[in-house]
């Protein structure tokens, strides 16, 4: 029996969301929490991977079981949130077909990059501070051009073992909320390692009037992440959204 798991995290405490041997992560301690309360050993496959001090407004895991669970699902949500760090928090647990992934059968994903323009302790790893001036809408001409099908090996950590760079994105946008608030949405099929934060970066450049909106598109075209800008940092980033088939759910 395959359950799929929706979850939220505040990223700042964790070396990132995946088993690593070097630092505490969100996986690590959601396997040992899941494992604690089902008493046997669980362990997640997650919809995905984000770096130290980056956040997820929903999360999504996988794992199997010989048997149905035998305690309530809404019990065991509030089971698990009793005993996990107030950093996470379990948003629902549900059955799906055995053929689910979560990370395969995603259908999209969609991140959020928060900037405020002044310092705020209210912010505080949850935003990236920028300096006032940047020209937004300079950098959503430049964001359009994001748009569609493209190999985006220019905006992706190097050395990995994707099998392709290829993505499709669908959104691709800056909003400014006021009061010095802005926030970049972007949505699409997959994301390489790195990406938005590498995306976001080099949008920043374009909106300093450091790069122009041809020295952008030269920067995609070029499939070299040393032509692109700096990685924003990660406290501003967030995972909002994985969305799957109906046709998964029992």
């Amino acid at each position: 029996m395959r359950y799929f798991v929706n979850f939220i995290y505040n990223g700042t405490s964790f070396h990132g969301s995946q088993t690593q041997p070097n630092g505490i992560t969100v996986q690590q301690v959601m396997e040992e929490t899941f494992s604690t309360i089902l008493r046997q050993p669980i362990a997640l496959t997650l919809a995905g991977r984000t770096d130290a001090g980056v956040h997820a407004l929903s999360m999504v895991a996988h794992w199997d079981m010989n048997e149905p669970l035998s305690i309530e699902l809404t019990s065991l949500v509030t089971r698990l949130n009793s005993l996990l760090p107030d950093t996470i928090a379990i948003r629902a647990i549900y059955p799906v077909s055995d053929d689910a992934h979560a990370r395969f059968t995603a259908v999209s994903r969609t991140y959020e990059y928060r900037v405020v323009e002044y310092k705020s302790p209210f912010d505080l790893n949850q935003s990236t501070y920028v300096a006032p001036g940047l020209d937004y809408t300079l950098m959503n001409e430049a964001a359009t051009h994001l748009l569609g099908r493209h190999d985006f090996a220019a905006f992706c950590k190097v050395h990995t073992d994707v099998k392709t760079t290829f993505c499709n994105v669908t959104q691709a946008e800056w909003t400014v909320l006021g009061d010095g608030h802005a926030v970049f949405t972007i949505t699409a099929d997959r994301f390489l390692r790195n990406m938005v934060r590498a995306v976001v970066g080099t949008l920043f450049e374009v909106g300093r009037h450091k790069i122009t909106i041809q020295q952008w598109d030269a920067i995609i075209a070029s499939l070299n992440r040393c032509q692109a800008g700096q990685s924003a940092p990660p406290q501003g980033l967030f995972l909002t959204q994985i969305t799957y088939p109906d046709t998964i759910l029992l």
